[in-house]
């Protein structure tokens, strides 16, 4: 599959497209700014530019698939959460429904099921995520939705636990994306939301 990866230079993203070039997918790296291709064309992938802030419908033009990873970081206001995370979220959807793409994969974060509980410095966050992800599920789209606990950037030990609800836990991000890459491919995962932490089950056996 041709593989749309929205948020390609950030910390997971670039774990994502790496895990993709070692699949039989090809990975599309959607970059905001001119001066992060290179990293991608020395690796042989392709980039498109464009930016969730503005239209960037063209970017899903022959696509099969996206893996939505972009996120407005912890160094940013409520209005770029709401922006990145929820709106432009939102927007992919859109885009992929109408360019026939079918197949999508959204990085969210554990706890946005349950933003409620959470303490109130994040509440705001988790209900953008939950925004997002609620809105996925109510469209055609064959979706699934991945929560990590904390990330980290420790190495990946390709070992996870990926239930329909888990406990707080933490991930290295190297395990997020390859888990995204993994569930890709796996039919029943098709529908369905889980959360994703550090565990003993092979990636590859999930």
């Amino acid at each position: 599959m041709k593989v749309l990866v929205i948020g390609a230079n950030g910390k997971v993203g670039q774990h994502i497209v790496d895990k993709l070039v070692e699949t039989e997918h090809t990975p599309y790296a959607m970059v905001r700014k001119k001066d992060q291709i290179p990293q991608f064309e020395e690796k042989g992938v392709e980039t498109i530019h464009a930016d969730l802030m503005r239209d960037f419908g063209h970017a899903f033009k022959g696509m099969d698939a996206v893996i939505f990873a972009a996120g407005s970081g912890p160094d940013t206001g409520a209005d770029m959460t709401i922006v990145i995370d929820q709106e432009g979220a939102i927007k992919a959807a859109e885009h992929a429904e109408a360019n026939g793409v079918k197949r999508y994969m959204m990085l969210s974060s554990i706890g946005a099921d349950r933003a409620e509980e959470a303490p109130d410095d994040f509440k705001f966050y988790l209900y953008a995520k939950r925004r997002a992800d609620e809105y996925l599920k109510s469209t055609e789209l064959d979706y699934t939705i991945v929560r990590p606990g904390g990330l980290t950037n420790e190495t990946g030990t390709g070992k996870v636990t990926l239930k329909e609800r888990t406990d707080q836990g933490e991930i290295p991000r190297e395990d997020v994306a390859a888990t995204l890459v993994h569930l890709l491919s796996v039919e029943n995962s098709i529908h369905q939301s889980y959360d994703l932490i550090s565990g003993d089950t092979p990636i590859e056996e999930l």
